[in-house]
């Protein structure tokens, strides 16, 4: 039967940057409120280092809502849906000026529940209204001018996110508080809602300019096999983005806003594959193959190379995977009548992958093997086209392949030759690079070449340690390992140490790493019986090994706040570190965000509280607001004293402190610990303390009692307190180191 001409307008040329400016704005807005958000929640819902990836599914849940209401409108005619749009616009905008619900989680509440459930209520239908942006304006773009591709235009999409995500932490963050970003998200929002208003306008059909449109989607199927291979293609650099952050931050470098960097990359590679002009993109899907093969084999051995080599390798892969994978979408989009039916297959595939490595995960791997098996997957999805230039080999060919493989691997796992020298081993695995280039043509021996790859550079100790029990554990707050030297057993979260014990066993109970005798917390826990005398309260936020146990004396009260419940098995478990069952065996320990604990804890106030909370290297940043110091004083007693551990080696956080001591009246000392030769072969560590007090006479008795010097806390010109409302890292990042 043919299809009856529709009458529809045929824009002007200048209708075009319209569409663009309504899809950019749209989707820089996006971009704009998640970590706004995200900083607004911080308080409620305390410092997992999870809580973006939790976030990021959420978004990404939301996304996908809104694609299929796009895709459910765009059956119908375009005025009517333009009718709808704008009343769900409208409807909202009744949860403007953005901000969170009025809830509160108990402290050992799961982010991996109160995220989804505290972003959905504060801002689900303002986000659902403004992701629908991008496919609905390509739908109304292809619908008023059928001659022209919409696709081009989702560049512009991914351009407005990308640029929200830069100017969140260069612009919008330094300078405004919350309240001010969230009142100039409304008017972000006031004008999306004006430019759709005027794309309605301007495109809206009228009688007197005739066209043949597409038939509407409602009448097209889109085979099944089709629409899986739209959500696998979607799904693999989905979850590669959360995968590559993780792997940054566990094996690499925990640096902050790291995570903008994989995110950006991967909103930049639509721009690069969703566009007519492809000799970028053709020349990155050219150098796929050598690319994954040299990456992927440096998987399991990143911790051990230079960081800047390690995190360049990682962030290279994610980019040429994601545009060649993307590139392969662009390649088979449908017609613009299926146009929203396309974006919905995408928006689940990324639901797909940001739910295997936010939330399974944790849950199935002590390591981040999320990561290796996504880069096989990807080896093995992308287009055989563009990767080798030689033919499809035998079935023969690539049966031997495959196995000549699994030896070559064996042999440089030094598993089926034991000891093999060094040279010999970078020659056997030169040699299993080449064979995995040269069968790039043939998926599955492709595939097995990059496994064997992997796990014979470092793949098989990797999994060796996975399979020794006791040796690693994986949270939702991150991969911890329990490794042994001759002389002491070490605790790591991602790239840090977070404590040291001595094997020997007249040695173990000795403090070690940055809680040494004569490190900042060390002066101040000799000092106590002088300050607080015998029967001294003393809390500890974060728990690591346990090592600030065997400071209690007799008669003291002391309690932990500890976050992660693997965090407390694995101090409680002899087998592993016996700080605690030696020192202090029946210590309680408040499994739960610190902050929210203490604040809402009743009883006798501490003389004695420590902050040394950390997630890999990098500080939570709510627990040095001021409203946290205004928590910590409230528990404190009158001559109480506090200690913050600002060790970090990419921000300097005394300038944070300093600055709320000075808003909050604190008293304040500064101890910068060095050790020396001797010092250090008993695993004392470099580290920097300050201790705060709300009475001065804390202080100096301190300063006092201490055998090493303690010198002022000096605040740093114009630097303004962290709040809850406020607070940006760039301002004490150490640039270059």
């Amino acid at each position: 039967m043919a299809t009856a001409a529709l009458p529809v307008s045929t824009p002007a040329t200048t209708m075009r940057p319209l569409f663009v400016a309504t899809i950019f704005a749209g989707s820089f807005l996006l971009f704009l409120v998640q970590p706004m958000v995200a900083g607004m929640a911080l308080p409620r819902l305390g410092g997992a280092p999870a809580v973006w990836n939790s976030a990021m599914l959420v978004y990404q849940a939301l996304l996908l809502g809104g694609y299929a209401y796009a895709h459910a409108i765009g059956r119908l005619p375009q005025r009517r849906q333009v009718m709808i749009h704008l009343v769900v616009l409208a409807v909202a905008a009744l949860w403007l000026p953005l901000g969170l619900a009025s809830a509160t989680p108990a402290p050992d509440a799961s982010p991996t529940l109160w995220v989804p459930w505290l972003l959905a209520i504060s801002i689900g239908p303002l986000f659902f209204a403004i992701s629908a942006q991008a496919p609905l304006m390509q739908r109304w773009f292809a619908m008023s001018r059928p001659q022209s591709d919409p696709y081009p235009l989702y560049a512009a999409s991914n351009l407005g996110s990308f640029g929200g995500l830069l100017a969140y932490p260069l612009l919008v963050e330094p300078v405004l508080t919350l309240a001010h970003q969230s009142l100039l998200w409304t008017a972000g929002y006031g004008l999306v809602v004006l430019l759709v208003a005027a794309v309605a306008i301007g495109s809206a059909p009228t009688a007197s300019t005739p066209a043949t449109v597409a038939p509407p989607a409602a009448k097209v199927r889109t085979p099944p096999r089709q629409w899986a291979l739209w959500v696998l293609l979607s799904a693999i650099p989905s979850g590669l983005i959360l995968a590559t952050t993780t792997h940054l931050t566990t094996d690499i470098v925990a640096m902050p806003l790291i995570w903008v960097v994989p995110l950006g990359l991967y909103l930049l590679s639509f721009s690069i594959a969703f566009t007519s002009r492809s000799a970028v993109a053709d020349a990155i899907e050219r150098a796929f193959a050598l690319v994954i093969v040299v990456a992927a084999g440096m998987v399991s051995v990143a911790g051990t190379l230079n960081p800047l080599l390690a995190g360049g390798l990682d962030l290279l892969l994610l980019l040429v995977v994601s545009v060649t994978l993307h590139r392969e979408l662009y390649r088979r989009r449908p017609e613009p009548a299926r146009l929203t039916s396309f974006y919905l297959a995408m928006s689940f595939g990324g639901v797909v992958g940001g739910a295997f490595c936010a939330l399974l995960a944790p849950i199935l791997f002590d390591w981040v093997y999320e990561y290796p098996l996504l880069i096989l997957l990807a080896g093995i999805a992308a287009p055989r086209a563009t990767l080798a230039s030689d033919q499809q080999p035998s079935a023969r060919r690539a049966r031997w392949t495959c196995v000549a493989a699994l030896l070559l691997s064996l042999v440089a796992g030094n598993l089926l030759v034991p000891g093999l020298p060094q040279p010999a081993r970078l020659v056997v695995l030169a040699a299993l690079a080449i064979l995995a280039r040269s069968i790039a043509a043939d998926r599955a021996a492709f595939g097995a070449c990059l496994l064997a790859l992997m796990l014979g550079i470092g793949g098989w100790q990797t999994v060796a340690i996975s399979t020794t029990d006791g040796a690693r554990a994986r949270s939702y707050f991150g991969v911890y390992s329990v490794t042994q030297t001759p002389t002491a057993r070490l605790l790591t979260h991602g790239t840090t140490v977070h404590g040291i014990q001595l094997r020997s066993r007249s040695r173990e109970r000795m403090a070690t790493s940055y809680y040494g005798p004569t490190s900042g917390v060390g002066l101040a826990m000799t000092a106590v019986p002088r300050l607080f005398g015998e029967r001294a309260r003393i809390g500890v936020v974060g728990l690591g090994a346990g090592t600030l146990a065997c400071y209690a004396r007799p008669g003291q009260d002391w309690r932990f706040y500890e976050i992660d419940p693997a965090i407390v098995t694995i101090a409680r478990d002899p087998g592993r570190f016996t700080f605690l069952s030696r020192c202090l065996p029946s210590v309680p320990i408040h499994v739960g965000d610190a902050r929210l604990t203490l604040q809402g804890e009743t009883g006798a106030p501490l003389d004695l509280l420590v902050v040394d909370a950390f997630s890999s290297d990098a500080v939570p940043a709510h627990l040095l607001t001021l409203e946290a110091m205004d928590i910590y004083r409230r528990r404190l007693s009158a001559e109480g004293l506090l200690m913050v551990h600002v060790s970090n080696r990419f921000m300097d956080l005394r300038p944070v402190i300093a600055a709320a001591a000075a808003s909050g009246g604190w008293a304040a000392a500064l101890r910068e610990d060095q050790p020396g030769p001797a010092e250090a072969a008993t695993f004392q560590s470099a580290s920097t303390w300050i201790a705060l007090a709300p009475n001065r006479a804390t202080i100096a008795k301190l300063v006092t009692a201490s055998p090493a010097p303690w010198r002022p806390l000096q605040p740093r010109p114009g630097f303004a307190p962290w709040t809850d409302d406020y607070g940006s890292i760039l301002p004490i990042l150490k640039i270059g180191q």
